[in-house]
């Protein structure tokens, strides 16, 4: 291609640990969160403080927090293996 450009993405933007220019691609996995057996402080819908604890299996559903959640390791993994490239070499 004249901009130098893959004709495919099968390696996921990503080829030997470096970028080509491509999107990156890639799979996330969540662990199911656990219920929080400890009791602990919080507050009702009028404010009023309580203390509750959990009971059963009742977990949290992550998915409404999960896109917000992979973009921001996103980025700190990126931003951290570009802080990585800047760093001298001592060899």
């Amino acid at each position: 291609n004249q901009d130098a450009s893959t004709k495919t993405n099968y390696s996921g933007g990503i080829q030997g640990g470096i970028s080509n220019g491509m999107d990156i691609y890639f799979n996330v996995a969540f662990k199911p969160v656990a219920t929080v057996i400890q009791s602990y402080e919080t507050i009702d819908k009028e404010g009023n403080k309580v203390t509750t604890k959990g009971k059963g299996r009742h977990d949290p559903c992550v998915v409404p927090r999960a896109v917000p959640i992979v973009e921001a390791m996103t980025a700190l993994v990126l931003a951290d293996y570009m802080l990585l490239n800047r760093t001298i070499r001592v060899k």
